[in-house]
Order: structure tokens, then sequence, then C-alpha cells
């Protein structure tokens, strides 16, 4: 029996325990916290960190921490040739999951549970590859190393305490995107603008206006108290624009005047076109009232103007814009808070390569400014790994022995570990066509996928390391 043929059968054989161990880390809510005595990223992820070293050293592998912020399970003697970066940290979750998302639940041959395509799971398939390579005894010239983060989410702050001991492995790779390779990954700009004012009494005025949770997530939700507006007035502007902006409503009395909430599709801030954003919908709503001229409202209708509903490329801003390599730019107003003192809010957008701070980053600050807010940016350029080199070769051809379908190099708006690392991609664990939900409800994997990835990555070793 050939190799190909043994790894099949091995993962075939493993995928109980290896659902089992993917239950194990979702049930912890590891997302992003306060900093606490041996947990620098909060309990959830550190406990999460804790249960994955825990897996990994029953499984019979080497395990080391590097001061609770990361832990790298390997295997192999000698040089070390192959990284595999994943985290255990995951983003919350909002209203509307079908099942308990920190419950791992099977149905209809797929799996639910927040993390378990972002990246748990993927964490749990590099894991049990590693194993697969180790059991069946093919002989390695050098080490594979799988190495486990808890703050990737929130700003990779993990990895530099790993980096800081160890040295980059010649070939990198990231199961926390799709197959076949990503070997592109956009530019991002983390934007923030406010502003403040005095408390006023002018009506009809937006009191407040919320949404949002993290920078990254697309929001579905989103809610503001308008006072000296009656209801009947709301929901006139409600039921007319609505529908066009595909979202749902609710509005009820409060103090004063009437609270408005809305209801989108949430998902990943990479790809904000299969979402509905709560916020930019509920202002368009807003910026259709009968409201005075007065600051907060002049607030809401800028951002009314500036980040229309059905606009996630930055058309308004002026900045829409496309390269052939990594595709257009996306733009997400990700969070918004308002009160009577003053407003502040979050931007995310994925910027191609032909995006740069001078002609895309400044004209954004310039133009928020110019609509009387302070504004600044965070801006991370683009990281692209050519697809012509043999490491890449290599995993494109273990992508094509199992699923059969010719290998290509894609780019991405997401950003994983690899981004700051010379010759990294992303490598799976999901497939064209599939929609997993990252970072919105019912996240997903499907069983048959989950195996399929199992068994590229472990021919992936192979390739690579054997």
């Amino acid at each position: 029996m050939d190799f190909g043929c043994r790894i099949d059968e091995w993962t075939q054989a493993h995928l109980g325990e290896m659902i089992a161990d993917m239950a194990k880390l979702i049930k912890i809510r590891s997302t992003v916290g306060g900093a606490e005595p041996g947990a620098p990223f909060g309990k959830g992820p550190a406990l999460a960190l804790d249960k994955a070293m825990e897996m990994c050293r029953e499984a019979g592998f080497e395990v080391r921490e590097y001061d609770r912020a990361a832990a790298c399970a390997s295997f192999g003697e000698g040089e070390r040739l192959l990284d595999m970066l994943a985290h255990l940290d995951v983003v919350d979750v909002a209203d509307g999951w079908e099942t308990d998302p920190f419950e791992l639940v099977e149905k209809d041959g797929m799996l639910y549970g927040r993390g378990v395509s972002d990246d748990k799971g993927p964490l749990v398939l590099a894991l049990y590859a590693m194993r697969c390579v180790r059991d069946l005894g093919l002989p390695l010239k050098g080490s594979v190393g799988l190495i486990m983060g808890t703050d990737e989410e929130s700003g990779m702050r993990d990895l530099p305490h790993y980096y800081a001991v160890e040295k980059h492995a010649p070939n990198t790779f990231s199961p926390d995107a799709d197959f076949p390779v990503y070997n592109v990954e956009k530019g991002h700009m983390h934007g923030f603008f406010s502003a403040a004012w005095e408390d006023g009494t002018a009506l009809p005025r937006v009191k407040s206006f919320s949404g949002g949770f993290r920078f990254n997530v697309l929001p579905a939700d989103a809610e503001a108290v308008v006072l000296g507006v009656d209801e009947k007035t709301v929901r006139a502007v409600c039921e007319a624009e609505a529908p066009r902006l595909k979202v749902s409503y609710t509005a009820e009395p409060a103090e004063g005047g009437v609270k408005l909430a809305v209801t989108g599709l949430s998902c990943h801030a990479s790809v904000p076109e299969n979402g509905v954003n709560g916020i930019t919908a509920l202002a368009e709503l807003l910026a259709k009232l009968p409201l005075a001229d007065c600051a907060p409202n002049r607030a809401v209708r800028a951002v009314a103007k500036l980040f229309p509903a059905a606009d996630c490329n930055g058309t308004a801003l002026g900045v829409d814009m496309a390269d052939a390599v990594s595709g257009r730019l996306t733009m997400v107003l990700s969070i918004l808070k308002m009160d009577e003192k003053g407003i502040e809010c979050t931007l995310d957008s994925r910027m191609p390569i032909c995006a740069t701070e001078d002609n895309c980053v400044k004209p954004i600050l310039s133009l928020l400014e110019s609509e009387g807010f302070s504004a600044r940016a965070d801006f991370t350029p683009p990281h692209n790994t050519p697809g012509e080199g043999e490491f890449v070769r290599k995993l494109l051809d273990c992508y094509e022995e199992v699923t059969g379908e010719k290998g290509r190099c894609c780019y991405t708006g997401g950003g994983t570990y690899v981004h700051d690392i010379e010759g990294g991609v992303a490598y799976g664990p999901l497939f064209p066509g599939f929609e997993a939900n990252i970072h919105g409800n019912n996240e997903r994997m499907s069983v048959a996928d989950a195996l399929k990835a199992v068994r590229i990555y472990a021919r992936a070793i192979a390739a690579v390391c054997g």
C-alpha cells in the first residue's frame, strides 16, 4: 500500500478522536481579556493553551511554552524545516446562533461551534497530520513544529514571545484560510475617528447610537435612541427604507422619544460583501428622520454620507481601488459608540497592493477631518510571497493529489500569522466555495473537508520534511 493510501486510512480511523479533541477546545470561551498573572491575554486564552498543550503531550509530542503567550509542539530530529502556525483565541459571539457556540455540535455532516474553522479546529487538524506522519513511520530529514498562539484576533502580540527565542523555519504555513494556497494578504488599515460636543437641547436629536464589538467583525446589530420624535414617524421611515437596506428593525417608545434597533448579518470584516452592516444601515435610517441641525445629528449624517450601507469598498471615501494581484479594497465601519458627549468609531479596511499611505490612508483621514472628526489610523503593508517557489509548489501538489483539482495561488483580505513572515503562506483548511461563517453566527466546518485537510497536511509535512 502506498504512503498516500496509508495516510487516508489512518485519518479515517482517527476521525472520532479528532472531533472529540476539537470539542475540548471549543468548550473553552477563549476570547481575549485583560492580562492576569499567568494569563497575558486573559483567562480564556490561557485555559485554551493549557488544554492544547495537554492534548499535544498526550499525543506524545515534545511541548515548549513561551511566556504563557504561545506554545510549540514538535517532532523529528535536526533542523526545523516546517512551522505550522495556528491560534486558540476566538472572537466573541452575538445573538442568533442556532446551537450553543461553545459546545461542538455535529449535524448533517457539519461541525458547528465558535472556533471550529477559525482556528481551533484547524489547529487540531494540523496536530493530527503530525500524528499521522509520525505513526506511519516516515523518516524525516528535519523537524516540524505546530506553533499555538493565543492573541491572533486582537493584535498578534503572542508570536513575538516565541520568535524572541526561536528562529523562523525556512518553510511556514498557517492553517487559517482556504485552499489551495494564499500567498498574498492585503494591507490592513485599522482606523479611528471621533468628535465631542457639549450637551444639547435641540430636538429632534440622536441621544445615543451604538453597534459593533470587535474591529474585525462586520456587525449585524445596532441601536439608537432618538429624542423628540414619535414612533409613527420612525416606523414610516423604516418601512420605506429597511427592505432596501436588508435589515429588520424594532421601534418602541423610550423616555422622550423612540428606541430604534436594527439587525443585519454579521461576517468577517475581510469579506463585507457576505454581510449586512447594522451600523451603517441604522445611520442611513437616522439620517432620513427630520432631525435638528446640531452637533450629534451632523455627526450621524456624516457617518451616513461617508459610509453608505451598500458601500463596502470605500467608494464614498474616494479610495475604491483594486489590482490584479490582490483584488479590491474593502472598508467596514465596525464599531460605533455615541452618547450625549460625543462619538467614537472604528474602521477596518483591507487594502490591495496598489494602496499606500499616500494614496489611500491619508486621503481617508483628511476627508474625515473635513467632516469635523479627529482621525488617525494604523497601516500594515500587504504581504506577498512569490508563488513560483519550491515550497508553494509542494503545497499545491499535495492539494492536487488529494482533491484532483488544479491548485493555484490566491489572495485574501484576511490577515494571518504569516503576514510578517518572509515566505509564509496561508494553507487551508477550508475549500473553495464553502461558507464557514467565520466570525459570524453558526460557524461551521464540513466533516468531509476536515478529513481531506488532514490528508493534505500530512502529505505536506512529508513533502517538506520527509
